[in-house]
């Protein structure tokens, strides 16, 4: 989305660097049930975090959920216990130059993360077809795994993803703050830029939001982005062989008086079954309506392929 993003760069570039803070409690309690595993990505690895496997229902596909740009595994914190205790395994990795995560050998934009994505779902679930959940970003990622490795792709979610040729009518002014060393300023500003991009209601802006959003934008090395800025994700929903949902909130700052143009750009999809639009919700719905989201999940994920 950085095209659309004025600013962006200045989230890369600025000289200083603050220290890592410690992740928010409700984070690390989330960890402690977790399994942690890692694969190769580049010169180092990628992490991955998985929930519920020696519970889950059989039958079921693992469901892989993929967080947005400058963020990590806990985009999904809201989400993952209620997919646990449906039964589901559920993994969730630090996508490529993110979170934990090394950076992607072959490029520094989404298309560059499907071969060490799939190398890693190769060695944590063999030949398993998945339920590929996608965020902003991370929808990108999904379409572009689907395409290329379409044995692996069960279903596709797509959610508040960009790549569709569908761009709002003004840019999204965020505002740099690597250079301020003051932590208060800081975390004006990090208010600033969430109620901008990411979350529509102010009371949504909590204390966990802010942290969540620090921790992840600090491990954001993933420079330069500009496919979301393209139709690259919509060119590819037009070669999938799988089936399609969407869910995005109704109030996302990427599509707000674009809604039409959002579903046709979905429709390119050839077994689209539709888009669920999230009332009150903006990019970050499915931790601003944690509730609302999660059911419009479940009904994709539990609908028969």
């Amino acid at each position: 989305m950085a095209a659309w993003v004025a600013g962006y760069n200045a989230f890369m570039t600025d000289s200083v660097t603050p220290a890592l803070p410690p992740l928010p409690p409700q984070a690390q309690s989330l960890l402690q049930s977790a399994s942690r595993f890692e694969t190769s990505c580049g010169s180092g690895a990628m992490v991955w975090h998985t929930w519920g496997q020696a519970a889950r229902r059989p039958g079921l596909a693992p469901v892989v959920l993929l967080h947005g740009g400058s963020g990590s595994w806990m985009h999904w914190l809201r989400n993952i216990p209620a997919l646990v205790e449906a039964g589901r395994w559920v993994l969730v990795p630090d996508l490529p130059g993110f979170g934990d995560s090394a950076v992607p050998a072959g490029g520094s934009d989404a298309d560059a993360l499907p071969d060490p994505m799939e190398q890693g779902l190769k060695i944590l679930v063999g030949n398993a077809a998945c339920d590929l959940v996608g965020f902003s970003f991370g929808g990108m990622v999904a379409g572009f795994i689907a395409e290329r490795f379409a044995a692996r792709a069960a279903r596709v979610v797509l959610v508040g993803a960009p790549g569709l040729g569908v761009a709002p009518d003004k840019a999204i002014r965020l505002r740099a703050w690597r250079h301020l060393a003051d932590e208060s300023q800081r975390d004006v500003i990090h208010r600033h830029n969430l109620a901008a991009l990411m979350l529509y209601r102010e009371e949504a802006i909590t204390d966990l939001a802010l942290r969540l959003h620090i921790a992840n934008v600090l491990r954001d090395r993933m420079k330069g982005r500009s496919l979301a800025r393209t139709d690259a994700l919509a060119k590819s929903l037009a070669r999938l062989r799988c089936p399609v949902w969407a869910i995005y909130g109704k109030e996302d700052a990427l599509y707000r008086g674009k809604l039409e143009g959002l579903r046709a750009a979905l429709a390119q999809a050839a077994d689209f079954r539709g888009l669920v639009l999230v009332e009150g919700a903006g990019h970050w719905l499915q931790f601003e309506r944690a509730e609302a989201f999660d059911k419009a999940l479940f009904t994709a994920l539990e609908a028969a392929l």
